[in-house]
């Protein structure tokens, strides 16, 4: 039997060592890259997590006993001081308003919050038997109207109106109200001085309404 040529002996085992590696290689597991992340995905996350801030003012809360100024004004001018001496139980709180104006303010009028009720309790007068009994004097009155809004004449809701007749230019007129302790304590509250329902001026040039404090 003759034998193969060297040359082609070496072929043959070299074709045979190369298949064995294919085959070793088919069945090793195949790796796969990574996936990567993209910069946007990433950008979007950090911008949700960031806390949002609002930038919306809160409102201030009006104070106890206030009111709202009326749209209507009258440029004349009054100079006003208030007085409070209330005791435990009752006392008084004094109004005076001189006027500067060359004319005749027709029916000053002072207005007051109606929620002032419950803890100071102002009127015109002290109720009596003698005033209210049947056959007594004649009720004689300097003030012109007491109105707890609202009322037939404009009287805004929430207030109390007094009427106090008119008011020569030059005038003064001193109003006593009679003040009834319902509540202890200190408190302050809104008190304002019109013609009619027009808020008057104050010789500052602001509008007449003045905080009263009673301690």
């Amino acid at each position: 039997m003759s034998r193969a040529p060297r040359g082609v002996a070496a072929l043959v085992v070299a074709l045979v060592s190369l298949t064995a590696c294919i085959a070793d290689d088919s069945t090793s597991p195949s790796m796969t890259p990574a996936p990567s992340v993209s910069a946007s995905a990433s950008a979007a996350a950090t911008a949700s997590a960031a806390p949002t801030a609002s930038a919306a003012p809160t409102a201030t809360p009006e104070p106890a006993f206030s009111l709202e100024l009326p749209e209507s004004r009258d440029p004349r001018v009054v100079v006003v001081t208030v007085a409070s001496e209330v005791g435990d139980e009752t006392g008084t709180v004094t109004v005076t308003v001189a006027s500067t104006a060359d004319e005749r303010i027709d029916e000053l009028v002072l207005r007051w919050p109606t929620e002032l009720n419950g803890s100071l309790f102002l009127a015109p007068f002290t109720p009596s038997e003698e005033r209210i009994r049947d056959g007594g004097p004649p009720l004689v009155q300097p003030w012109t109207k007491w109105v707890i809004g609202p009322g037939e004449r404009g009287e805004p809701d929430g207030t109390i109106s007094l009427g106090w007749g008119p008011l020569l230019p030059g005038a003064t007129l001193v109003i006593e109200l009679d003040a009834t302790r319902r509540a202890p304590g200190p408190l302050a509250f809104d008190l304002q001085v019109l013609a009619g329902n027009d808020l008057l001026t104050l010789d500052d040039g602001e509008p007449a309404e003045l905080r009263v404090e009673v301690p």
